[in-house]
């Protein structure tokens, strides 16, 4: 299958579907909606978390930690010279 179809395909996914709803559920950012998840939302969502902490790469993980750090250090002034 070609991508141009396969996301026409995927776009047409309603969000009473189940595809949709766990889409839904795994894309849900807000706190107030977060806290009124069921049992079952909190599991989908929870272990969608953890497979994408799982797969990020350590490299990845060294350079948001340095550029955490980078931060930090010029938000106390470490920066300016």
């Amino acid at each position: 299958m070609k991508w141009d179809e396969f996301r026409d395909l995927l776009t047409g996914v309603g969000p009473d579907t189940a595809l949709g709803k766990i889409v839904a559920i795994r894309a849900e950012t807000d706190r107030e909606r977060l806290r009124h998840f069921s049992k079952e939302e909190r599991r989908i969502r929870n272990e969608w978390l953890s497979r994408r902490a799982k797969a990020m790469k350590k490299d990845d993980l060294d350079e948001v930690l340095e550029a955490l750090k980078q931060g930090f250090i010029q938000m106390a002034g470490g920066g300016q010279h």
